[in-house]
């Protein structure tokens, strides 16, 4: 069966996967020159985190979300499994309890504890959450994995290619062009989101921290060569111009607020991209004739792809069960 997949995003690729292990002939065509081009998986947090991501009220993340902590060290190296910790100022402990109170799957952290999981941070934070089995990757690193990983199953992909997916000769044809679907996807929309990448060797992180606050909710990610990604932002806006001012000086004040010496840190790179959802901000895997879509991923691509890939592929599979019973109804 010939597959081919619009897009090499996070979906697009982890899609192909799926398809290209049970067996199909699966091509990805992608309108960018290289992998990342274009893709606003380029500009994410890369965490595997189902538990926290069910605070902010999406309980498919915690129902759907750990397949993918099994999913990912299956098919790449890289993952790191040391948990998230979230903490919070004294004077917001209130932010703390409301957060415990809508997820699982943690245990409480003290000072002492907190000094252990994170010695840089030692004395800064009364109490914390461990969420000891969350994940991360990183997703510059995470996606051209993907892409060795398909070229192993045999799948291949060809780069500076825009198509349309009705025009794809094809058996099958998977939509994951994001946002770029936006024509084909009713009531699809564009979430901005923001972050930058700061350069520091005065401090070191094991794991993803998030920073609570009553007005933005921070999270720190640290990634290879002293590096530090810190995001945080959604805002409504479908416009792919650079960071903005009130957002830098947020998510770098948040940064120090986590600790000092990020206020001494290399400003690496500034990113905004636009993130595809959907008005329930949840994932959605449709099928039209021989095309499949998957698309509205937004704050959790990385989580959600390997339960919304595997949809994805199921939708093809089922697709071609349909014509082969039609071809011995007909050959009958």
């Amino acid at each position: 069966m010939r597959v081919t997949v619009v897009g090499a995003g996070v979906a697009g690729l982890v899609t192909a996967i799926e398809l290209a292990e049970r067996g199909a002939e699966v091509e990805v065509l992608e309108r960018g020159l290289a992998i990342g081009n274009g893709a606003c998986a380029w500009a994410a947090g890369g965490m595997i985190a189902p538990w926290c991501e069910a605070e902010a009220g999406e309980d498919e993340a915690a129902r759907l979300g750990p397949e993918a902590l099994d999913w990912w060290p299956r098919q790449i190296q890289g993952v790191s499994v040391e948990g998230t910790l979230v903490v919070a100022a004294k004077r917001d402990q209130a932010e703390l309890t409301r957060f415990s109170r809508r997820t699982d799957h943690f245990a409480w952290a003290d000072a002492l504890r907190l000094a252990e999981l994170e010695p840089d941070l030692a004395g800064r934070f009364d109490r914390g959450l461990f969420f000891a089995e969350e994940a991360h990757v990183d997703p510059r690193a995470a996606l051209p994995a993907l892409a060795e990983r398909l070229a192993a199953l045999g799948g291949r992909i060809r780069f500076g290619v825009a198509a349309e997916p009705n025009d794809v000769d094809a058996d099958a044809v998977i939509d994951a062009r994001g946002f770029g679907a936006r024509a084909a996807l009713e009531g699809l929309r564009g979430v901005r989101g923001e972050m930058v990448l700061l350069r520091t060797s005065e401090i070191s992180l094991s794991r993803p921290v998030r920073l609570l606050h009553p007005r933005i909710a921070l999270y720190v990610i640290p990634r290879a060569d002293d590096v530090f990604m810190v995001g945080a932002t959604a805002i409504e806006s479908a416009s792919r111009a650079g960071i903005s001012a009130r957002s830098a000086v947020e998510l770098l004040n948040g940064a120090y607020a986590l600790h000092p010496a990020f206020g001494e840190a290399e400003i690496v790179e500034t990113c905004a991209d636009v993130r595809p959802a959907f008005p329930d901000n949840l994932p959605q895997v449709s099928r039209e004739g021989r095309v499949v879509r998957i698309n509205g991923l937004y704050r959790n691509g990385f989580l959600l792809s390997p339960t919304f890939g595997r949809l994805a592929a199921d939708a093809v599979f089922e697709l071609e069960t349909s014509r082969e019973a039609d071809r011995q109804r007909l050959a009958s």
